[in-house]
């Protein structure tokens, strides 16, 4: 009689944030995180229970998912602005485009070297950014601008909602002479989307 070691056994497709077990069952491995004991999905693949192991890991079904990591330079947008923090929708990693919906937050002391009272005064809802992740603490992209290649790519006036341009080190609307002023990057209003 021989002994056969339990089979690997392939799940289902699993998306970002979908539970997977708990960590009094598993170990958790490649492609997972765990919140308050609960081990979930970091990416869209098939999940891979080891039972010899009791480890739970998950395979990206691409050969390379899209997802922002610390060191990343990620695209995103704007969106709810608090005076010391705002919330950043990610939607490109370096040039591509990500797998998945990723959200950021980048907070007003790592925006500059300088110091900076409200996020208004360095960006506004709407405006599209360049920024590096620095953290994924509590699976939350925590982003920086604070180098010279970072910052806002393309901003839209608080007035009419058009493209400002650069005008020296402010921003002026070409439609009502609204002045703004923004933390721009080095390649404001020259990256393609």
């Amino acid at each position: 009689m021989s002994l056969k070691a339990p089979e690997q056994k392939s799940g289902h497709l699993v998306l970002p944030g979908e539970r997977l077990g708990v960590i009094e069952e598993f170990i958790p491995d490649s492609g997972t995180y765990v919140k308050d004991g609960v081990i979930f999905s970091k990416i869209i693949g098939r999940s891979l229970l080891d039972l010899q192991n009791r480890r739970v890991s998950v395979y990206p079904i691409a050969k390379e998912a899209i997802v922002p990591k610390v060191g990343s330079v990620i695209i995103g947008q704007i969106g709810n602005a608090q005076s010391d923090n705002v919330l950043v929708k990610i939607f490109k990693v370096g040039k591509k485009k990500i797998s998945g919906n990723f959200g950021g937050i980048l907070h007003v002391s790592d925006v500059s070297d300088r110091y900076v009272d409200s996020m208004s005064d360095v960006c506004k809802p709407g405006d599209i950014v360049k920024a590096k992740v620095i953290s994924e603490k509590n699976q939350v992209f925590h982003l920086t601008t604070n180098d010279k290649g970072l910052g806002i790519l393309y901003a839209f006036c608080s007035r009419d909602a058009t493209l400002l341009v650069q005008d020296k080190y402010n921003l002026k609307c070409p439609k009502c002479g609204n002045i703004e002023r923004r933390k721009m990057s080095l390649d404001y209003n020259r990256e393609s989307l």
